[in-house]
Protein backbone atom coordinates (compact mmCIF):
# COMPACT_ATOMS: atom_id res chain seq x y z
CA UNK A 1 0.00 0.00 0.00
CA UNK A 2 2.68 2.51 1.05
CA UNK A 3 6.23 2.26 -0.22
CA UNK A 4 8.96 4.84 0.29
CA UNK A 5 12.51 4.51 -0.94
CA UNK A 6 15.70 6.37 -0.02
CA UNK A 7 13.98 9.34 1.59
CA UNK A 8 16.24 12.17 2.61
CA UNK A 9 15.30 15.56 4.03
CA UNK A 10 17.61 18.49 4.58
CA UNK A 11 16.76 21.78 6.23
CA UNK A 12 19.36 24.23 4.92
CA UNK A 13 22.58 22.29 5.48
CA UNK A 14 21.15 20.08 8.24
CA UNK A 15 20.31 16.50 7.18
CA UNK A 16 17.28 15.27 9.18
CA UNK A 17 16.49 12.08 7.24
CA UNK A 18 19.38 10.11 5.80
CA UNK A 19 18.01 7.52 3.39
CA UNK A 20 14.87 5.91 4.83
CA UNK A 21 13.08 2.93 3.28
CA UNK A 22 9.65 1.91 4.55
CA UNK A 23 6.80 -0.32 3.41
CA UNK A 24 3.37 -0.55 5.06
CA UNK A 25 0.72 -3.11 4.11
CA UNK A 26 -3.04 -2.67 4.15
CA UNK A 27 -4.53 -3.24 7.60
CA UNK A 28 -1.22 -2.85 9.41
CA UNK A 29 -0.62 -0.71 12.47
CA UNK A 30 2.99 0.45 12.36
CA UNK A 31 4.52 2.62 15.04
CA UNK A 32 7.60 4.77 14.58
CA UNK A 33 9.58 5.17 17.79
CA UNK A 34 12.84 6.74 18.88
CA UNK A 35 14.22 9.63 20.88
CA UNK A 36 13.32 13.25 20.24
CA UNK A 37 15.14 14.58 17.21
CA UNK A 38 15.46 11.18 15.55
CA UNK A 39 13.38 12.30 12.54
CA UNK A 40 10.07 10.56 13.34
CA UNK A 41 7.69 13.46 12.75
CA UNK A 42 9.64 14.59 9.69
CA UNK A 43 9.25 11.11 8.20
CA UNK A 44 5.52 11.07 8.97
CA UNK A 45 5.04 14.48 7.35
CA UNK A 46 6.79 13.27 4.20
CA UNK A 47 4.74 10.06 4.06
CA UNK A 48 1.57 12.11 4.56
CA UNK A 49 2.57 14.54 1.76
CA UNK A 50 2.55 17.49 4.18
CA UNK A 51 6.18 18.09 3.20
CA UNK A 52 8.38 17.02 0.29
CA UNK A 53 11.57 14.96 0.51
CA UNK A 54 14.89 16.35 -0.63
CA UNK A 55 15.41 13.08 -2.49
CA UNK A 56 13.54 9.80 -2.73
CA UNK A 57 10.18 8.44 -3.84
CA UNK A 58 6.87 7.79 -2.07
CA UNK A 59 4.15 5.61 -3.56
CA UNK A 60 0.67 5.23 -2.06
CA UNK A 61 -1.84 2.84 -3.62
CA UNK A 62 0.28 2.72 -6.76
CA UNK A 63 0.41 6.50 -7.14
CA UNK A 64 3.85 8.09 -6.94
CA UNK A 65 2.84 11.03 -4.77
CA UNK A 66 6.21 12.74 -5.05
CA UNK A 67 5.22 13.57 -8.66
CA UNK A 68 2.01 15.34 -7.65
CA UNK A 69 1.88 19.10 -7.19
CA UNK A 70 -0.57 21.78 -6.17
CA UNK A 71 -4.28 20.96 -6.46
CA UNK A 72 -3.65 17.39 -7.63
CA UNK A 73 -1.61 16.68 -4.51
CA UNK A 74 -4.13 18.38 -2.21
CA UNK A 75 -7.01 16.39 -3.73
CA UNK A 76 -5.11 13.10 -3.45
CA UNK A 77 -4.22 13.84 0.18
CA UNK A 78 -7.79 14.77 1.08
CA UNK A 79 -9.22 11.58 -0.45
CA UNK A 80 -6.63 9.07 0.66
CA UNK A 81 -4.84 10.20 3.85
CA UNK A 82 -6.30 10.93 7.27
CA UNK A 83 -4.38 12.85 9.93
CA UNK A 84 -4.49 12.78 13.74
CA UNK A 85 -2.20 15.05 15.73
CA UNK A 86 -1.29 15.45 19.38
CA UNK A 87 -3.50 18.54 19.52
CA UNK A 88 -6.87 17.86 17.96
CA UNK A 89 -7.04 21.13 15.95
CA UNK A 90 -10.85 21.18 16.01
CA UNK A 91 -12.42 24.43 14.88
CA UNK A 92 -13.95 25.97 18.02
CA UNK A 93 -16.89 27.66 16.29
CA UNK A 94 -18.22 24.37 14.85
CA UNK A 95 -19.96 21.43 16.52
CA UNK A 96 -18.48 17.95 16.71
CA UNK A 97 -20.56 16.83 13.73
CA UNK A 98 -19.60 19.87 11.68
CA UNK A 99 -15.89 19.42 12.46
CA UNK A 100 -16.04 15.82 11.27
CA UNK A 101 -17.86 16.83 8.07
CA UNK A 102 -15.37 19.46 6.89
CA UNK A 103 -12.96 17.20 4.92
CA UNK A 104 -15.93 15.52 3.25
CA UNK A 105 -17.35 18.86 2.17
CA UNK A 106 -13.92 19.85 0.82
CA UNK A 107 -13.86 16.61 -1.18
CA UNK A 108 -17.12 17.58 -2.85
CA UNK A 109 -19.20 14.70 -1.50
CA UNK A 110 -22.90 15.43 -1.09
CA UNK A 111 -23.70 17.14 2.19
CA UNK A 112 -26.31 14.51 3.04
CA UNK A 113 -23.87 11.62 2.52
CA UNK A 114 -21.15 13.39 4.50
CA UNK A 115 -23.45 14.09 7.44
CA UNK A 116 -24.68 10.49 7.47
CA UNK A 117 -21.14 9.13 7.52
CA UNK A 118 -20.08 11.65 10.17
CA UNK A 119 -22.97 10.56 12.38
CA UNK A 120 -22.06 6.90 11.81
CA UNK A 121 -18.45 7.53 12.81
CA UNK A 122 -19.37 9.51 15.91
CA UNK A 123 -21.78 6.72 16.90
CA UNK A 124 -19.03 4.13 16.34
CA UNK A 125 -16.66 6.15 18.53
CA UNK A 126 -19.18 6.45 21.36
CA UNK A 127 -20.10 10.08 20.73
CA UNK A 128 -23.75 9.73 19.68
CA UNK A 129 -24.78 12.21 22.40
CA UNK A 130 -22.18 14.80 21.39
CA UNK A 131 -23.15 15.75 17.80
CA UNK A 132 -24.09 19.32 18.68
CA UNK A 133 -21.41 20.00 21.27
CA UNK A 134 -18.63 22.43 20.41
CA UNK A 135 -15.05 21.50 21.34
CA UNK A 136 -15.02 23.55 24.56
CA UNK A 137 -17.91 21.41 25.83
CA UNK A 138 -16.05 18.14 25.21
CA UNK A 139 -13.45 16.39 27.35
CA UNK A 140 -9.92 15.92 26.03
CA UNK A 141 -10.62 12.30 25.16
CA UNK A 142 -13.85 13.22 23.39
CA UNK A 143 -12.11 15.93 21.39
CA UNK A 144 -9.49 13.47 20.23
CA UNK A 145 -12.16 10.94 19.20
CA UNK A 146 -13.85 13.67 17.16
CA UNK A 147 -10.47 14.23 15.52
CA UNK A 148 -10.27 10.49 14.77
CA UNK A 149 -13.73 10.60 13.17
CA UNK A 150 -12.65 13.59 11.09
CA UNK A 151 -9.58 11.65 9.92
CA UNK A 152 -11.81 8.78 8.80
CA UNK A 153 -14.61 10.77 7.12
CA UNK A 154 -13.30 10.28 3.56
CA UNK A 155 -12.54 6.57 4.09
CA UNK A 156 -8.79 7.14 3.68
CA UNK A 157 -6.44 4.42 2.59
CA UNK A 158 -4.17 5.24 5.51
CA UNK A 159 -4.21 7.31 8.71
CA UNK A 160 -1.08 9.14 9.86
CA UNK A 161 -1.01 9.89 13.58
CA UNK A 162 1.64 12.09 15.21
CA UNK A 163 1.77 11.56 18.99
CA UNK A 164 -2.03 11.10 19.11
CA UNK A 165 -2.06 10.30 22.83
CA UNK A 166 0.55 12.86 23.86
CA UNK A 167 -2.03 15.29 25.22
CA UNK A 168 -4.24 12.69 26.94
CA UNK A 169 -4.24 11.23 30.42
CA UNK A 170 -3.42 7.53 30.79
CA UNK A 171 -7.04 6.33 30.78
CA UNK A 172 -7.98 8.25 27.64
CA UNK A 173 -4.72 7.19 26.01
CA UNK A 174 -5.53 3.51 26.63
CA UNK A 175 -9.02 3.99 25.21
CA UNK A 176 -7.64 5.65 22.09
CA UNK A 177 -5.10 2.83 21.66
CA UNK A 178 -7.91 0.28 21.78
CA UNK A 179 -9.92 2.33 19.32
CA UNK A 180 -7.15 2.13 16.71
CA UNK A 181 -7.14 -1.65 16.92
CA UNK A 182 -10.93 -1.82 16.79
CA UNK A 183 -10.92 0.31 13.65
CA UNK A 184 -8.26 -1.89 12.10
CA UNK A 185 -10.22 -5.04 12.90
CA UNK A 186 -13.60 -3.67 11.77
CA UNK A 187 -12.58 -1.66 8.73
CA UNK A 188 -9.09 -2.95 7.81
CA UNK A 189 -7.87 0.57 8.51
CA UNK A 190 -4.14 1.14 8.13
CA UNK A 191 -2.24 3.32 10.63
CA UNK A 192 1.25 4.77 10.80
CA UNK A 193 1.74 6.23 14.28
CA UNK A 194 4.61 8.25 15.71
CA UNK A 195 4.62 7.75 19.46
CA UNK A 196 6.63 7.90 22.64
CA UNK A 197 3.93 5.91 24.44
CA UNK A 198 5.45 2.74 25.84
CA UNK A 199 2.06 1.02 26.05
CA UNK A 200 0.95 1.68 22.48
CA UNK A 201 4.14 0.90 20.57
CA UNK A 202 4.47 -2.78 21.58
CA UNK A 203 0.83 -3.43 20.62
CA UNK A 204 1.39 -2.48 17.00
CA UNK A 205 2.15 -5.01 14.29
CA UNK A 206 5.63 -3.56 13.87
CA UNK A 207 7.78 -0.96 15.58
CA UNK A 208 10.24 0.93 13.43
CA UNK A 209 13.02 2.35 15.57
CA UNK A 210 14.62 5.58 14.37
CA UNK A 211 17.93 7.08 15.37
CA UNK A 212 19.80 9.99 13.82
CA UNK A 213 17.57 10.17 10.76
CA UNK A 214 17.58 6.47 9.93
CA UNK A 215 15.50 3.38 10.71
CA UNK A 216 17.91 1.26 12.71
CA UNK A 217 15.68 -1.59 13.89
CA UNK A 218 12.35 -3.30 13.29
CA UNK A 219 10.53 -5.04 16.14
CA UNK A 220 7.69 -7.40 15.32
CA UNK A 221 4.68 -7.61 17.60
CA UNK A 222 4.74 -10.12 20.41
CA UNK A 223 0.93 -10.23 20.46
CA UNK A 224 -0.64 -13.66 19.86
Amino acid sequence: MLIARNLTKNYSNLPVLKGVDIQVNKGEIVTIVGSSGAGKSTLLHLLGTLDTPTTGQISLMGQEVTRLKGRSLADFRNRNIGFIFQFHHLLPEFTALENVCIPGFIAGVSRKAVRERAAFLLDTLGLSQRYDHKPNALSGGEQQRVAVARALINTPAIVMADEPTGNLDSQNARELHQLFFTLRDQFSQTFVIVTHNEELAPLSDRQLVMKDGKIVDEILSARP
